[in-house]
């Protein structure tokens, strides 16, 4: 007789956060809100310019450039990130980023620091986190279950984002703020790095569907 056991779904990619996740926190959004003009407890920037007039929009944007420009070509990435990329990609795994930037800015990131990204969803590409839409464009294009997912990031948004789509949430801790986040995580890890351990572990104990017969 032959038996059917579903078993758990093993890793099969893992989507990255931009800033504050591959690449050293370098928004200072309360700075970039009163030089646009906007209260500290406005709300998300992107959000907010929404509601603009044209000219508002149109000034905000352009100071906005100014800092992702700048976010560019005085990144640095974090401790690991690199490893953690080419460690990956080495195992199969599929990497994605979800941003709340442009794509151009992301690829500017990866071609200073010699990364490879396999898919890149930027604001442009549809509704931002904290809304699941880019996690489950990333894993349509990779043709993997968003359960085989794993979303790394360092805001809230990207905790909500990952549940929403229903792939599981991973907190990096690397700043102060982070931890405020961490009731919304699966894990969370202090370094880049240690989603590697959640992998090998992760695809060490869940293996794909199998049959057994007696």
């Amino acid at each position: 007789m032959t038996i059917l056991r579903k078993s758990k779904m093993p890793i099969k990619a893992v989507i990255f956060d931009l800033d504050g996740t591959i690449t050293q926190p370098f928004f200072d959004f309360d700075l970039i809100r009163r030089e646009m003009g906007l209260d500290k407890n406005s709300g998300p920037i992107l959000e907010t310019m929404l509601n603009m007039t044209p000219h508002q929009h149109s000034r905000a944007e352009k100071i906005l450039s100014v800092y992702e420009k700048r976010a560019v070509t005085e990144s640095k990435l974090n401790t690991g990130a690199a490893h953690t990329l080419r460690e990956l990609r080495r195992q199969g795994i599929h990497i994605g980023i979800l941003t709340r930037n442009k794509r151009k800015n992301a690829v500017g990131v990866a071609e200073k620091h010699g990364l490879i990204f396999d898919f890149i969803v930027d604001r442009e590409d549809g509704p931002v986190k904290p809304d699941a839409f880019g996690v489950l464009k990333i894993c349509r294009h990779f043709a993997v279950e968003a359960r085989q997912t794993l979303l790394v990031g360092d805001y809230l948004f990207d905790m909500v984002c990952a549940k929403a789509a229903g792939a599981m949430a991973v907190l990096l801790t690397n700043t102060e703020k982070a931890r405020d986040f961490t009731q919304y995580a699966d894990f969370t890890i202090e370094r880049i790095d240690q989603i590697l351990q959640i992998v090998e572990e992760k695809n060490r104990t869940e293996p794909s569907d199998t049959t057994e017969a007696e």
